[in-house]
């Protein structure tokens, strides 16, 4: 699960009849005014050779085809610079070759894949704890749905936070809960879990000076940068509840790099967009973290703990031998590396900056290396058919939902 946040505000329609039909409009695109009467004449027969009298839709058309045009390329450059890292980066910084690397991979057997398999759906299940503490009213199948599609989308494209979080949005819409509910949870589970990345650095150089292990240069500065980064998440955090204005500014911001994919999601919205949402957003957060801090941090603990888990398994059975403190440190160093942007999910350079940090530990240079590769495709390449098969059970199962609107705080 890849992380972000949205905003929220608007007054909530009743269920009555009236509000029946805002109920699955998602915030974002401007409403049509309840003054204008937008009946068709019957008696009026359309001009097949008409053409738009509105000067802003050739526009609107224009501006989306360019906004397409650099997702796709975007796509395409990072996806490009992602496999540039494995192909030549990963085998460069690890001192080895992939057919040596290859080797340790072809030596793995059935049992050991299966275990790997099942470390990676326990740590997954352990996230869905973050997300039902930071939602109230989302059952764990759900979150577990959530959490997979959520994060195969994120990993598609570079920087794919943005997207991540607003297909989480469009399937907690599906389910009825509120927009200022959906928002409120997005942002404080996406920095739980960025200060949970920010930490794990900082844990890493502790460890190894508890344990009396040689540090190397790149980890004690990504330590370093972890702290600094995890502080002054912690400082807007702090700062979005104390301030209003604060909050305001994130909301905007927040509306500018995942409005437009939230309006693409709806045909109709109330007319509010994501920084209209975030009126009573201090309220909200510091109700939910009140409320569910203990299961956002067990859910994440839990995540994290078995990811490592996961990382120490898939370098044994590559053959590496190390203390237990330079695998955290290790895995420390990738966890962090993975919030980088510049490619899909961080891949390439997450498996580089892991791979140094491995060698510099003194670990063999081609089991090293297969050990991340295993480590790789557990984490992220089994993400996209895992997210495709969540994404498709909740299209199935989304109707079974619809008529049982969670309770709202």
């Amino acid at each position: 699960m890849t992380p972000g946040g949205d905003q929220r505000r608007a007054a909530e329609a009743s269920d009555t009849a009236p509000a029946a039909e805002d109920a699955d409009q998602l915030p974002g695109a401007s409403a049509t005014p309840a003054t204008r009467d937008t009946t068709p004449d019957p008696r009026a027969t359309p001009d097949p050779h008409a053409t738009s009298d509105e000067p802003g839709a050739t526009r609107a058309r224009g501006d989306q085809r360019r906004s397409w045009w650099r997702t796709a390329l975007q796509a395409v450059l990072g996806t490009a610079l992602a496999v540039a890292l494995l192909v030549w980066g990963l085998p460069y910084f690890a001192e080895t070759s992939w057919s040596a690397l290859l080797a340790h991979l072809d030596a793995l057997s059935w049992g050991n894949t299966i275990g790997l398999f099942v470390l990676m759906v326990v740590a997954l299940w352990c996230y869905t704890f973050t997300l039902t503490g930071s939602l109230a009213g989302l059952t764990h199948p759900q979150a577990l749905m959530v959490n997979v599609a959520g994060s195969a989308a994120g990993n598609l494209l570079p920087g794919g936070g943005a997207m991540g979080a607003a297909a989480t949005y469009g399937m907690y819409r599906s389910w009825g809960f509120t927009p200022r509910d959906i928002s409120t949870s997005l942002i404080v589970s996406g920095v739980w879990n960025v200060l949970g990345r920010m930490a794990l650095p900082v844990l890493g150089i502790s460890v190894l000076l508890i344990a009396g292990e040689p540090m190397p240069p790149g980890v004690a500065r990504g330590g370093a940068v972890g702290a600094l980064l995890g502080l002054g998440l912690l400082g807007w955090f702090v700062a979005v509840i104390a301030s209003e204005r604060v909050a305001t500014t994130t909301g905007h911001v927040l509306d500018r790099l995942i409005g437009p994919l939230v309006r693409r999601l709806s045909r109709r919205s109330d007319g509010h967009g994501v920084d209209g949402l975030v009126a009573d957003l201090r309220s909200r957060i510091g109700h939910v973290v009140e409320s569910g801090w203990l299961p956002m941090t067990f859910g994440l603990v839990g995540f994290f703990g078995f990811q490592y888990l996961l990382f120490i398994m898939c370098l044994r059975a590559t053959g590496v031998e190390l203390s237990l403190a330079h695998f955290f440190a290790a895995f420390a160093v990738g966890r962090l590396l993975t919030a980088v942007g510049v490619t899909p999910g961080g891949v390439g350079v997450t498996e580089a900056g892991t791979a140094i940090a491995l060698v510099g530990f003194g670990a063999a240079h081609a089991p090293a290396a297969a050990g991340i590769v295993l480590f790789t495709i557990y984490t992220h390449l089994l993400e996209l058919p895992l997210g495709a098969l969540g994404a498709l059970i909740w299209w199935l199962t989304k109707g079974r939902y619809a008529d049982r609107r969670p309770a709202t705080t």
